[in-house]
Protein backbone atom coordinates (compact mmCIF):
# COMPACT_ATOMS: atom_id res chain seq x y z
CA UNK A 1 0.00 0.00 0.00
CA UNK A 2 2.88 2.34 0.89
CA UNK A 3 4.60 1.58 -2.44
CA UNK A 4 1.36 2.35 -4.31
CA UNK A 5 1.03 5.69 -2.47
CA UNK A 6 4.61 6.67 -3.31
CA UNK A 7 4.07 5.83 -6.96
CA UNK A 8 0.96 8.01 -7.07
CA UNK A 9 2.76 10.86 -5.30
CA UNK A 10 5.69 10.69 -7.69
CA UNK A 11 3.35 10.61 -10.68
CA UNK A 12 1.49 13.64 -9.33
CA UNK A 13 4.72 15.56 -8.83
CA UNK A 14 5.89 14.72 -12.35
CA UNK A 15 2.54 15.86 -13.76
CA UNK A 16 2.72 19.10 -11.80
CA UNK A 17 6.25 19.68 -13.04
CA UNK A 18 5.15 19.09 -16.63
CA UNK A 19 2.35 21.63 -16.28
CA UNK A 20 4.75 24.15 -14.76
CA UNK A 21 7.18 23.64 -17.63
CA UNK A 22 4.38 23.94 -20.20
CA UNK A 23 3.31 27.24 -18.66
CA UNK A 24 6.78 28.79 -18.49
CA UNK A 25 6.58 32.21 -20.14
CA UNK A 26 8.81 34.89 -21.59
CA UNK A 27 7.81 38.56 -21.55
CA UNK A 28 8.21 40.36 -24.89
CA UNK A 29 8.19 44.15 -24.66
CA UNK A 30 7.14 45.96 -27.84
CA UNK A 31 7.42 49.75 -27.97
CA UNK A 32 5.20 51.99 -30.08
CA UNK A 33 5.67 55.71 -30.68
CA UNK A 34 3.34 58.10 -32.48
CA UNK A 35 1.76 61.53 -32.04
CA UNK A 36 -1.17 60.81 -29.72
CA UNK A 37 -1.42 64.50 -28.83
CA UNK A 38 -1.41 67.58 -31.05
CA UNK A 39 -2.92 68.33 -34.44
CA UNK A 40 -2.45 64.87 -35.94
CA UNK A 41 -3.31 62.89 -32.81
CA UNK A 42 -6.05 61.07 -34.75
CA UNK A 43 -3.35 59.52 -36.93
CA UNK A 44 -1.11 58.64 -33.98
CA UNK A 45 -4.01 57.01 -32.16
CA UNK A 46 -4.90 55.07 -35.30
CA UNK A 47 -1.37 53.67 -35.37
CA UNK A 48 -1.38 52.86 -31.66
CA UNK A 49 -4.67 50.98 -31.96
CA UNK A 50 -3.15 48.93 -34.77
CA UNK A 51 -0.35 47.97 -32.38
CA UNK A 52 -2.78 47.15 -29.57
CA UNK A 53 -4.81 44.87 -31.84
CA UNK A 54 -1.66 43.05 -32.93
CA UNK A 55 -0.52 42.55 -29.32
CA UNK A 56 -3.94 41.20 -28.39
CA UNK A 57 -3.96 38.77 -31.32
CA UNK A 58 -0.42 37.56 -30.57
CA UNK A 59 -1.30 36.83 -26.95
CA UNK A 60 -4.43 34.96 -28.06
CA UNK A 61 -2.25 32.71 -30.26
CA UNK A 62 0.01 31.77 -27.32
CA UNK A 63 3.09 31.71 -29.51
CA UNK A 64 6.15 29.96 -28.17
CA UNK A 65 9.58 31.54 -28.45
CA UNK A 66 12.48 29.32 -27.51
CA UNK A 67 10.08 26.81 -25.98
CA UNK A 68 8.39 29.38 -23.74
CA UNK A 69 4.94 30.92 -24.13
CA UNK A 70 5.42 34.53 -25.19
CA UNK A 71 3.48 37.20 -23.30
CA UNK A 72 3.54 40.39 -25.36
CA UNK A 73 3.27 43.79 -23.68
CA UNK A 74 2.92 47.15 -25.36
CA UNK A 75 4.92 50.16 -24.19
CA UNK A 76 3.26 53.16 -25.86
CA UNK A 77 4.82 56.63 -26.02
CA UNK A 78 3.63 59.97 -27.43
CA UNK A 79 6.06 62.05 -29.51
CA UNK A 80 3.50 64.74 -30.50
CA UNK A 81 5.11 64.78 -33.96
CA UNK A 82 8.06 66.69 -32.46
CA UNK A 83 11.65 65.50 -33.19
CA UNK A 84 12.98 66.39 -29.72
CA UNK A 85 10.10 64.67 -27.97
CA UNK A 86 10.56 61.78 -30.38
CA UNK A 87 14.19 61.19 -29.41
CA UNK A 88 13.27 61.48 -25.72
CA UNK A 89 10.53 58.86 -26.20
CA UNK A 90 13.01 56.64 -28.04
CA UNK A 91 15.54 56.86 -25.23
CA UNK A 92 12.83 56.06 -22.69
CA UNK A 93 11.97 52.87 -24.58
CA UNK A 94 15.63 51.88 -24.85
CA UNK A 95 16.02 52.45 -21.11
CA UNK A 96 12.91 50.30 -20.55
CA UNK A 97 14.73 47.51 -22.38
CA UNK A 98 12.03 46.94 -24.96
CA UNK A 99 12.81 44.18 -27.43
CA UNK A 100 11.68 46.14 -30.49
CA UNK A 101 9.93 49.34 -31.53
CA UNK A 102 7.16 50.05 -34.03
CA UNK A 103 7.22 53.69 -35.13
CA UNK A 104 7.48 56.52 -35.38
CA UNK A 105 4.66 57.84 -37.56
CA UNK A 106 6.41 60.93 -38.97
CA UNK A 107 9.68 61.00 -40.90
CA UNK A 108 10.75 64.03 -38.85
CA UNK A 109 10.63 61.98 -35.63
CA UNK A 110 11.62 58.61 -37.10
CA UNK A 111 14.90 59.85 -38.61
CA UNK A 112 16.55 61.20 -35.40
CA UNK A 113 15.02 58.42 -33.27
CA UNK A 114 16.64 55.80 -35.53
CA UNK A 115 20.09 56.67 -34.14
CA UNK A 116 18.86 56.21 -30.56
CA UNK A 117 17.55 52.75 -31.40
CA UNK A 118 20.70 51.88 -33.34
CA UNK A 119 22.90 52.89 -30.43
CA UNK A 120 20.73 50.74 -28.17
CA UNK A 121 20.71 47.80 -30.59
CA UNK A 122 16.90 47.85 -30.78
CA UNK A 123 15.16 46.99 -34.09
CA UNK A 124 12.77 49.69 -35.31
CA UNK A 125 10.09 49.24 -37.97
CA UNK A 126 8.23 52.34 -39.12
CA UNK A 127 4.78 51.77 -40.59
CA UNK A 128 4.59 55.21 -42.19
CA UNK A 129 7.87 57.19 -42.34
CA UNK A 130 8.46 57.79 -46.05
CA UNK A 131 11.43 60.19 -46.25
CA UNK A 132 14.24 58.33 -48.10
CA UNK A 133 16.83 59.42 -45.50
CA UNK A 134 15.17 57.23 -42.85
CA UNK A 135 16.72 54.01 -44.18
CA UNK A 136 19.84 55.65 -45.63
CA UNK A 137 21.64 56.50 -42.39
CA UNK A 138 23.56 53.23 -42.32
CA UNK A 139 21.76 51.74 -39.31
CA UNK A 140 21.21 47.98 -39.37
CA UNK A 141 18.26 48.30 -36.96
CA UNK A 142 16.06 50.44 -39.26
CA UNK A 143 13.17 49.08 -41.37
CA UNK A 144 9.92 50.27 -42.92
CA UNK A 145 6.90 48.50 -44.43
CA UNK A 146 5.81 51.22 -46.88
CA UNK A 147 7.28 52.74 -50.04
CA UNK A 148 9.36 55.91 -49.73
CA UNK A 149 8.83 59.46 -51.05
CA UNK A 150 10.94 58.94 -54.14
CA UNK A 151 8.29 56.53 -55.34
CA UNK A 152 5.31 58.36 -53.81
CA UNK A 153 6.18 61.93 -54.79
CA UNK A 154 7.42 60.94 -58.23
CA UNK A 155 4.29 58.94 -58.98
CA UNK A 156 2.04 61.81 -57.92
CA UNK A 157 4.03 64.27 -60.03
CA UNK A 158 3.62 62.09 -63.09
CA UNK A 159 -0.09 61.62 -62.33
CA UNK A 160 -0.61 65.39 -62.04
CA UNK A 161 0.78 65.93 -65.54
CA UNK A 162 -0.28 62.82 -67.43
CA UNK A 163 -3.66 61.98 -65.85
CA UNK A 164 -4.92 65.30 -64.47
CA UNK A 165 -3.52 67.25 -67.44
CA UNK A 166 -1.85 69.76 -65.15
CA UNK A 167 -0.41 72.61 -67.20
CA UNK A 168 0.60 74.96 -64.38
CA UNK A 169 1.35 73.36 -61.03
CA UNK A 170 2.01 75.06 -57.69
CA UNK A 171 3.81 73.37 -54.80
CA UNK A 172 3.56 74.11 -51.06
CA UNK A 173 5.30 72.28 -48.21
CA UNK A 174 5.29 72.52 -44.42
CA UNK A 175 9.09 72.44 -44.01
CA UNK A 176 9.04 69.15 -42.08
CA UNK A 177 11.27 66.26 -43.14
CA UNK A 178 8.20 64.54 -44.54
CA UNK A 179 6.44 67.51 -46.13
CA UNK A 180 9.47 69.06 -47.80
CA UNK A 181 10.77 65.66 -48.87
CA UNK A 182 7.59 64.53 -50.61
CA UNK A 183 7.12 67.98 -52.20
CA UNK A 184 10.67 67.87 -53.59
CA UNK A 185 10.06 64.45 -55.13
CA UNK A 186 6.68 65.59 -56.50
CA UNK A 187 8.35 68.56 -58.18
CA UNK A 188 10.97 66.29 -59.72
CA UNK A 189 8.18 64.01 -60.99
CA UNK A 190 6.33 66.95 -62.56
CA UNK A 191 9.41 68.19 -64.39
CA UNK A 192 10.42 64.70 -65.53
CA UNK A 193 6.94 64.32 -67.05
CA UNK A 194 7.20 67.61 -68.93
CA UNK A 195 5.07 69.64 -66.52
CA UNK A 196 5.63 73.23 -65.37
CA UNK A 197 5.93 74.34 -61.74
CA UNK A 198 4.67 77.92 -61.57
CA UNK A 199 5.32 78.54 -57.88
CA UNK A 200 6.90 76.99 -54.76
CA UNK A 201 5.86 78.25 -51.32
CA UNK A 202 6.14 76.99 -47.76
CA UNK A 203 4.31 77.19 -44.45
CA UNK A 204 4.70 75.21 -41.21
CA UNK A 205 2.98 72.21 -39.69
CA UNK A 206 1.03 74.29 -37.14
CA UNK A 207 -0.11 77.13 -39.43
CA UNK A 208 -3.77 78.11 -39.84
CA UNK A 209 -3.54 81.17 -42.11
CA UNK A 210 -2.37 80.67 -45.69
CA UNK A 211 -3.85 83.78 -47.30
CA UNK A 212 -0.45 85.27 -48.13
CA UNK A 213 1.01 82.31 -50.00
CA UNK A 214 -2.32 81.38 -51.61
CA UNK A 215 -2.87 84.93 -52.89
CA UNK A 216 0.62 84.88 -54.37
CA UNK A 217 0.00 81.52 -56.04
CA UNK A 218 -3.44 82.56 -57.31
CA UNK A 219 -1.75 85.14 -59.56
CA UNK A 220 0.08 82.26 -61.30
CA UNK A 221 -3.30 80.64 -62.12
CA UNK A 222 -2.38 77.05 -61.19
CA UNK A 223 -4.67 74.22 -62.24
CA UNK A 224 -3.08 71.88 -59.66
CA UNK A 225 -1.85 72.72 -56.15
CA UNK A 226 0.28 70.14 -54.34
CA UNK A 227 0.73 70.28 -50.56
CA UNK A 228 3.48 68.37 -48.77
CA UNK A 229 2.20 68.03 -45.21
CA UNK A 230 -0.55 66.58 -43.03
CA UNK A 231 -4.34 66.69 -43.12
CA UNK A 232 -4.61 69.03 -40.09
CA UNK A 233 -3.06 71.77 -42.24
CA UNK A 234 -4.48 70.65 -45.59
CA UNK A 235 -8.09 70.97 -44.40
CA UNK A 236 -7.92 74.68 -43.51
CA UNK A 237 -5.84 75.28 -46.65
CA UNK A 238 -8.61 73.82 -48.79
CA UNK A 239 -11.16 76.06 -47.07
CA UNK A 240 -9.08 79.17 -47.77
CA UNK A 241 -8.48 78.16 -51.38
CA UNK A 242 -12.26 78.01 -51.80
CA UNK A 243 -12.67 81.46 -50.20
CA UNK A 244 -10.05 82.95 -52.52
CA UNK A 245 -11.64 81.41 -55.58
CA UNK A 246 -8.77 79.06 -56.41
CA UNK A 247 -10.48 76.21 -58.22
CA UNK A 248 -7.37 74.11 -58.85
CA UNK A 249 -7.26 70.41 -58.13
CA UNK A 250 -5.54 69.73 -54.80
CA UNK A 251 -2.97 66.96 -54.34
CA UNK A 252 -0.94 65.58 -51.48
CA UNK A 253 0.84 62.52 -50.19
CA UNK A 254 -0.21 60.05 -47.54
CA UNK A 255 -0.25 62.78 -44.87
CA UNK A 256 -3.49 64.22 -46.26
CA UNK A 257 -4.94 60.92 -47.46
CA UNK A 258 -7.22 60.34 -44.48
CA UNK A 259 -10.86 59.86 -43.64
CA UNK A 260 -10.70 63.04 -41.55
CA UNK A 261 -9.76 65.35 -44.43
CA UNK A 262 -13.36 66.09 -45.56
CA UNK A 263 -14.26 67.09 -41.98
CA UNK A 264 -11.17 69.25 -41.64
CA UNK A 265 -12.01 70.92 -44.96
CA UNK A 266 -15.51 71.65 -43.62
CA UNK A 267 -17.44 70.60 -46.70
CA UNK A 268 -15.39 72.61 -49.21
CA UNK A 269 -14.13 69.57 -51.14
CA UNK A 270 -15.92 68.90 -54.40
CA UNK A 271 -16.00 65.44 -55.96
CA UNK A 272 -12.73 64.46 -57.65
CA UNK A 273 -11.15 67.76 -56.62
CA UNK A 274 -8.63 66.21 -54.22
CA UNK A 275 -6.13 63.47 -55.10
CA UNK A 276 -3.66 61.76 -52.81
CA UNK A 277 -1.56 58.64 -52.46
CA UNK A 278 -1.11 56.22 -49.61
CA UNK A 279 2.35 54.67 -49.27
CA UNK A 280 1.04 51.14 -49.44
CA UNK A 281 -1.64 49.32 -51.29
CA UNK A 282 -3.44 46.05 -51.71
CA UNK A 283 -5.08 44.42 -54.67
CA UNK A 284 -6.38 41.03 -55.69
CA UNK A 285 -6.50 38.46 -52.88
CA UNK A 286 -4.87 40.84 -50.40
CA UNK A 287 -7.83 43.21 -50.65
CA UNK A 288 -10.02 40.76 -48.76
CA UNK A 289 -7.53 40.52 -45.89
CA UNK A 290 -7.44 44.30 -45.68
CA UNK A 291 -11.25 44.56 -45.73
CA UNK A 292 -11.45 41.90 -43.02
CA UNK A 293 -8.91 43.80 -40.92
CA UNK A 294 -10.84 47.05 -41.22
CA UNK A 295 -14.05 45.31 -40.15
CA UNK A 296 -12.29 43.70 -37.18
CA UNK A 297 -10.70 47.02 -36.21
CA UNK A 298 -14.07 48.82 -36.33
CA UNK A 299 -15.71 46.07 -34.30
CA UNK A 300 -12.98 46.23 -31.66
CA UNK A 301 -12.51 50.00 -31.28
CA UNK A 302 -15.70 51.43 -32.81
CA UNK A 303 -13.69 53.73 -35.10
CA UNK A 304 -12.65 53.43 -38.72
CA UNK A 305 -9.06 52.89 -39.81
CA UNK A 306 -7.49 56.23 -40.75
CA UNK A 307 -4.47 55.11 -42.79
CA UNK A 308 -1.66 53.13 -41.26
CA UNK A 309 -3.14 50.92 -38.52
CA UNK A 310 -2.91 47.85 -40.84
CA UNK A 311 0.78 48.58 -41.51
CA UNK A 312 1.45 48.91 -37.77
CA UNK A 313 -0.31 45.58 -37.25
CA UNK A 314 1.86 43.91 -39.89
CA UNK A 315 5.03 45.49 -38.50
CA UNK A 316 4.33 44.00 -35.06
CA UNK A 317 3.58 40.62 -36.62
CA UNK A 318 6.73 40.61 -38.75
CA UNK A 319 8.82 41.43 -35.67
CA UNK A 320 7.16 38.65 -33.66
CA UNK A 321 7.65 36.20 -36.55
CA UNK A 322 11.39 36.94 -36.56
CA UNK A 323 11.55 36.33 -32.80
CA UNK A 324 9.81 32.97 -33.19
CA UNK A 325 12.16 31.91 -35.99
CA UNK A 326 15.21 33.05 -34.01
CA UNK A 327 13.95 31.34 -30.87
CA UNK A 328 14.53 34.46 -28.83
CA UNK A 329 13.21 38.02 -28.30
CA UNK A 330 16.80 39.17 -27.71
CA UNK A 331 17.36 41.90 -30.34
CA UNK A 332 20.89 40.70 -31.08
CA UNK A 333 19.54 37.23 -31.89
CA UNK A 334 16.40 38.04 -33.89
CA UNK A 335 17.66 41.13 -35.76
CA UNK A 336 19.55 39.08 -38.39
CA UNK A 337 16.40 37.03 -38.97
CA UNK A 338 14.25 40.15 -39.25
CA UNK A 339 16.63 41.61 -41.84
CA UNK A 340 16.18 38.49 -43.99
CA UNK A 341 12.37 38.67 -43.89
CA UNK A 342 11.12 37.54 -47.28
CA UNK A 343 7.65 36.50 -48.31
CA UNK A 344 5.81 37.22 -45.05
CA UNK A 345 2.08 37.28 -45.85
CA UNK A 346 0.54 40.18 -43.97
CA UNK A 347 -2.72 42.07 -43.97
CA UNK A 348 -1.16 44.64 -46.31
CA UNK A 349 0.39 42.09 -48.67
CA UNK A 350 3.73 40.32 -48.93
CA UNK A 351 6.57 41.83 -46.89
CA UNK A 352 10.25 41.47 -47.71
CA UNK A 353 13.11 43.84 -46.86
CA UNK A 354 16.05 44.90 -49.03
CA UNK A 355 19.57 45.50 -47.71
CA UNK A 356 18.67 49.03 -46.54
CA UNK A 357 15.60 47.89 -44.60
CA UNK A 358 13.17 49.21 -47.21
CA UNK A 359 10.23 47.12 -48.30
CA UNK A 360 10.75 45.42 -51.64
CA UNK A 361 8.33 46.22 -54.47
CA UNK A 362 6.39 48.68 -52.32
CA UNK A 363 2.97 49.69 -53.60
CA UNK A 364 1.13 53.01 -53.69
CA UNK A 365 -2.61 53.51 -53.74
CA UNK A 366 -4.00 56.57 -55.49
CA UNK A 367 -7.25 57.97 -54.08
CA UNK A 368 -9.72 60.72 -54.76
CA UNK A 369 -12.72 61.83 -52.70
CA UNK A 370 -16.36 61.56 -53.70
CA UNK A 371 -19.35 62.26 -51.51
CA UNK A 372 -17.04 63.00 -48.59
CA UNK A 373 -15.38 59.57 -48.70
CA UNK A 374 -12.14 58.22 -50.10
CA UNK A 375 -12.43 56.30 -53.35
CA UNK A 376 -9.58 54.20 -54.71
CA UNK A 377 -8.34 55.14 -58.15
CA UNK A 378 -5.49 52.67 -58.70
CA UNK A 379 -2.73 50.63 -57.07
CA UNK A 380 0.69 51.44 -58.54
CA UNK A 381 4.01 49.61 -58.03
Amino acid sequence: MQIRFNQVAVAALVAMGSVAMAQETVEVRIGHVGPTSGGIAHLGKDNELGARLAIEDLNAKKLTIGGKVAVFKLFAEDDAGDPKQGTAAAQKLVDSKVHGVIGHLNSGTSIPAAKVYSDGGIPQISPSATNPKFTRQGFKTTFRVVADDVHLGGTLGKYAVKSLNGKSIAVIDDRTAYGQGVADEFEKGVKASGGKVVGREFTNDKATDFSGILTKLKAAKPDVVFFGGMDAVAGPMLRQMKTLGINAKFMGGDGICTGELPKLAAGTMGDAQVYCAEAGGVEGEAKKSMDDFKAKFKGKFNVDVQIYAPYVYDAVMVMADAMVKAGSPDPAKYLPVLAKTSGYKGVTGTIAFDNKGDIKNGALTLFTYKGGAREQVAVVR
